[in-house]
């Protein structure tokens, strides 16, 4: 029986971190044993916010080393980078004639970009939900992995296939997001304001490879209150945070603890703090540590490219082939 295809795709600005890994690469990690998986580093997509590429390559290589330091097997899933398949700007050129310009500038990302960057509006960030749908189609993917902030752009690949699919006959599948039948847990960030971000307040995030004390220093920060003054009090949305985040990384036990501690109002928000700190220490450590260790293998990161670029490239060139051939482009 084939395997159903699983697509997914990351960029390489920022630095991972533990809502990266809960969100998303720890069903990533399962999700490879029982699909066929593309996973992919998108470097391309990152030059529409990113124009400076000085950094891009140590970027690259920090975002692929992550990745298999929190379990993913080049082996098992193509790992890749976006722009080493040459076919995702044929199929990218192919769907811009199949999308309008009121539906792109209608996109919510597309919207919150220009707010952010109004002096670098560029076709690439008005087109990005078209590359994001030629990653996907390019291998027939049916599975793909999205949060809330990434549905409608999920839904405009569905919109491009059908388009697609009536104007020259059946080729694509529509894709559909996908959680590996698992809640998406979001993790929240320590000064209890929103999730965990790549960009947002950097002190409030727990990225995957800062160091010990670093780790430590922003738990030790996080919101706290005076405690509650009456037995099973609700919690305020910053200490349920604490809590939600000790579940993540403590002991069973441990987390009960602290439970029981709150419930009869003779819990002491430091010493769960340092309790929190040394369990995420123990949590990221051998993940950051890992991760390095990759990083600085050049060859080692240059053979994982390569065999993610032959897989990906295969499915790649096996579509395209089939596309040329839908739309009428083939003449010998």
């Amino acid at each position: 029986m084939e395997k159903a295809i699983v697509m997914s795709g990351i960029r390489p600005t920022g630095f991972l971190h533990l809502g990266n890994y809960f969100g998303a690469l720890r069903n990533y990690v399962k999700m490879q044993d029982t699909y066929t998986c593309y996973f992919m580093v998108a470097d391309l997509h990152s030059l529409t916010t990113h124009p400076d590429t000085k950094e891009l390559k140590h970027h690259v290589a920090r975002v692929l080393a992550e990745n298999i330091a929190c379990g993913l097997d080049p082996d098992k899933a193509a790992l890749y980078c976006q722009s080493h398949i040459r076919e995702t700007a044929e199929l990218y050129l192919y769907l811009n004639m199949l999308a309008y310009k009121g539906e792109l500038e209608k996109t919510t990302t597309f919207k919150d970009k220009v707010r952010l960057q109004p002096d670098n509006v560029n076709a690439g960030l008005l087109t990005y939900p078209v590359l994001q749908a030629a990653d996907i189609m390019l291998h027939r993917a049916t599975l793909v992995p999205v949060g809330k902030d990434q549905e409608q752009h999920l839904e405009m690949a569905r919109n491009f296939a059908n388009r697609f699919n009536h104007r020259y006959g059946q080729v694509f599948p529509e894709p559909h997001a996908f959680n590996f039948g698992e809640e998406l847990v979001k993790v929240p960030s320590l000064d209890g304001a929103g999730k965990m971000s790549k960009s947002e307040n950097q002190y409030a995030t727990i990225y995957l490879a800062d160091d010990d004390d670093l780790i430590r220093k922003k738990i030790m920060k996080a919101k706290t209150d005076q405690g509650p003054t009456e037995p099973n009090s609700p919690m305020p949305d910053y200490i349920e945070n604490l809590f939600l985040l000790m579940k993540l990384v403590s002991a069973p036990e441990v987390l009960q603890t602290f439970e029981a501690h709150y419930n009869s109002c003779t819990i002491r928000y430091g010493d769960m703090k340092k309790q929190l700190a040394e369990d995420m220490v123990r949590f990221v450590a051998p993940i950051r540590e890992k991760a390095e260790a990759i990083r600085t293998d050049e060859k080692y990161l240059r053979e994982v490219m390569e065999k993610g670029a032959e897989k990906a490239g295969k499915s790649a060139k096996e579509t395209i082939e089939i596309v040329r051939e839908a739309i009428g482009l083939k003449y010998y």
